[in-house]
């Protein structure tokens, strides 16, 4: 296969760039790539038939080992159907390579099956394009080869990360013959250095001045990923300074008695009162999006006098709260920490160690315990059917500690925010606020599930399972995946959205009411199956569901739509009621 030998040679590079996983949907065209990386001794290739679903299969276990997967696919329309997975992992800044096989552009338009436009056809969702040579008998096309992937897999990396895109012209013949082996040459490996930015002593200066001119600081956190150096500085800063940390569900942030995590509550329905005692004069976020709407509108419409948001690059300007003011090129943690080194220091010399101006921050952690009370209360009325809402309650509390939970979009990773997590109960958090997607949430749990010996559960809606079953299709499911399946047989959020519910034609054009269960769908991908319908036959059925197992486990708790309904207005009523502070 001397002909194709820089094809082949790919593999080898990959793994010389530290990429160890890769996602293969079969195909004829993509045959070269397919082989070099399934021969490769030190690549985990895995099998996924279904595009769309490889992609987010890719993600899930890009978030979770936070390095580059590749993913290979033929040419034509399958490119496209990993398009989903690709402005996710954009949006999220996750690393993929995506390897797509083609036909030589010369066959663009002549009527050859599975042949499209491929160059640049992520458009931008991904950091960059690629269109390799499809002839590799002059030295300089083999150079092109090897630097363009050098590139495409250190750009995937570099900050911030996210999809890249290399398309690959192939020409028949392209199966090797029979007596044919493959050999991995020597590649050549292009390392590019990485420069921290570093802020300029008067710019520290400034910061810290801006810093000591504001009586109420807070710091609100967007989606990242675990980071235990981030909480403990973050505490610090609480403890020391009493300034209010606002974290979410998936800022992985969890409910250790001094952040504030229940904004969607506590942030609904304010007056002019209330929102000026919780306005903040500097408010500094850091991380990706924010899934709460009310803290997004608190923001909004109540700007704080300075905004810093602290991003390691500057790229792109990030004001989700329309009051930016400074834009900090600095990756949080580290900044963070030095500017907690440096205030402290100063204070101390100043002899000013004691820091008696808590109100701000005591204003905000009573008004966030009070919000807790409230959704308690409703979760704990009597009398109350299982409802969606009570069920991802339930199964918070009895995750396994040090587990790892994705939440799906709509309303599961909603009702998951509002109840929250304890700090100790050690739960790293995932979910797709890229783009915020129900495409996919199943096969990017399935992806860290085959990434992770820890427990992996899922909770999930049905219209968003349904959609993505193919992730049960063709991978080896993981032993360690569990799936939560609220089946309330069609789109519950907008039965809680106020225009769609309004609206006459709901429950036909908004809902989607399927009558699925996904009994079935669990016998044919061979997963232990269990269903429940009350809160009794929950409690006694988690115990055993979340235990170590040799086979991966489904339970679909059944509810009614028109109790989650009543549930969810009484909680929106009781909230506009609330106790002024």
């Amino acid at each position: 296969m001397p002909v194709l030998q820089p094809i082949v040679n790919i593999a080898e590079l990959l793994s010389q760039k530290g990429i160890s996983d890769v996602i293969v949907s079969p195909g004829s065209r993509s045959a070269p790539l397919t082989l070099a990386v399934a021969r490769h001794p030190q690549l985990q290739v895995r099998v996924m038939a279904d595009e769309r679903s490889a992609g987010f299969v890719a993600l899930g276990i890009a978030q979770q080992s936070r390095k580059p997967v590749a993913v290979i696919c033929t040419s034509g329309s399958a490119v496209y159907n990993l398009a989903p997975a690709v402005a996710e992992a954009y949006f999220q800044q996750v690393p993929l390579l995506l390897l797509t096989a083609d036909r030589p552009h010369e066959w663009l338009h002549q009527q050859d099956g599975q042949t499209i436009d491929q160059v640049g056809i992520f458009g931008n969702q991904v950091k960059r394009s690629y269109d390799l040579p499809a002839d590799y008998t002059h030295p300089d096309a083999r150079w092109t080869i090897e630097r363009s992937l050098n590139e495409a897999i250190t750009l995937c990396e570099l900050d911030p990360p996210g999809p890249v895109h290399v398309n690959v012209p192939l020409r028949e013949p392209f199966y090797p013959k029979a007596d044919e082996s493959f050999v991995f040459e020597r590649v050549r490996r292009i390392d590019t250095l990485t420069a921290t930015p570093t802020l300029a002593p008067e710019t520290w200066h400034r910061l810290q001045t801006e810093w000591e001119q504001s009586t109420r600081i807070l710091i609100a956190v967007g989606q990242l990923p675990p980071n235990p150096a981030l909480r403990s500085v973050l505490k610090q800063i609480t403890d020391e300074w009493g300034i209010p940390v606002v974290g979410e569900l998936i800022s992985n942030l969890a409910d250790n008695g001094q952040f504030i995590t229940h904004t969607d509550t506590m942030l609904a329905d304010l007056d002019e009162q209330q929102a000026d005692a919780l306005r903040p004069d500097l408010l500094i976020t850091f991380g990706g999006s924010f899934l709460t709407r009310n803290l997004k509108t608190f923001f909004r419409n109540y700007p704080a006098r300075r905004h810093w948001h602290i991003q390691p690059t500057v790229d792109r300007v990030t004001d989700a709260f329309q009051s930016l003011t400074t834009l900090i090129p600095s990756e949080p943690t580290a900044f963070l920490e030095k500017l907690f080194a440096d205030l402290d220091y100063q204070r101390f010399l100043q002899g000013d160690d004691e820091d008696d101006e808590r109100q701000f921050l005591n204003h905000w952690q009573a008004s966030d315990r009070q919000a807790a009370r409230l959704v308690q209360r409703v979760l704990t009325q009597p009398d109350q059917p299982l409802t969606d809402w009570s069920a991802v309650q339930t199964v918070l509390e009895q995750l396994p500690p040090n587990s790892i939970l994705h939440l799906a979009n709509s309303m599961p990773v909603r009702y998951a925010n509002l109840c929250d997590l304890a700090e100790q109960q050690g739960i790293q958090v995932a979910a797709n606020r890229g783009v915020s997607g129900i495409d996919g949430c199943l096969s990017t749990a399935l992806g860290a599930a085959l990434k992770t010996d820890q427990i992996v559960t899922l909770l999930i809606g049905d219209v968003a399972f349904f959609y993505d079953r193919n992730a049960l299709w063709s991978a080896p499911i993981p032993n360690n995946l569990r799936i939560v399946l609220l089946n309330n047989d069609g789109g519950h959020i907008f039965r809680i959205i106020d225009g769609p519910s309004r609206q006459p034609e709901l429950e036909t054009y908004f809902e989607t009411p399927h009558g699925y269960t996904a009994r079935n769908t669990a016998a044919d991908a061979r997963l232990h199956y269990e269903v429940c319908a009350t809160r009794d036959k929950l409690d006694s059925l988690l115990p055993a569901f979340f235990q170590s197992s040799n086979q991966a486990s489904l339970l679909e708790i059944t509810t009614d739509k028109l109790a989650n309904q009543a549930q969810f207005l009484a909680y929106k009523t009781q909230n506009s009621n609330k106790l002024k502070l």
